[in-house]
This record gives structure tokens, sequence and C-alpha cells, in this order.
């Protein structure tokens, strides 16, 4: 399965109009780990998930790209 996560975060992050510095603070992590995430390198945590679905105010099936429309 093609890695969605870290492409919808990017996606996402933009259109709310956030650096990933920003993003980073809010989920109290370093820019440099967040920005591993929309790399690829390495993904969120469920608790992490959580977050990212609070901040963007979606559901997980976006940012896990099981919603058709991602």
């Amino acid at each position: 399965m093609e890695y969605v996560i870290g492409k919808t975060l990017r996606e996402l992050r933009k259109e709310a109009g956030f650096t990933q510095k920003q993003v980073a603070k809010l989920m109290d992590k370093s820019e440099t780990g967040y920005a591993s995430w929309e790399q690829g390198l390495s993904e969120p945590s469920v608790n992490d998930l959580r977050r990212l679905c609070r901040i963007y105010e979606i559901s997980a099936d976006i940012l896990l790209g099981l919603d058709e429309d991602c």
C-alpha cells in the first residue's frame, strides 16, 4: 500500500496555512519529527493521529487514505 499519510499531512497543513514548525508545536513534537512524517520516514502513533484529526477537524479515514475522496 502506498504511503499516503505524509502526502495527506502536507496537503492538510498547506490548506490550513500552517508551517511545519506550527504543527509540530501544536503536537508537542520537534519540527524534525513532524517533518519525518510528511516525508514518509516515520509514522505518527495512534495518539498522534488522534491529535492530528482534532487539529485538522477530519476523520482518521482521511489520514489513513481510507476515504474515497482522498
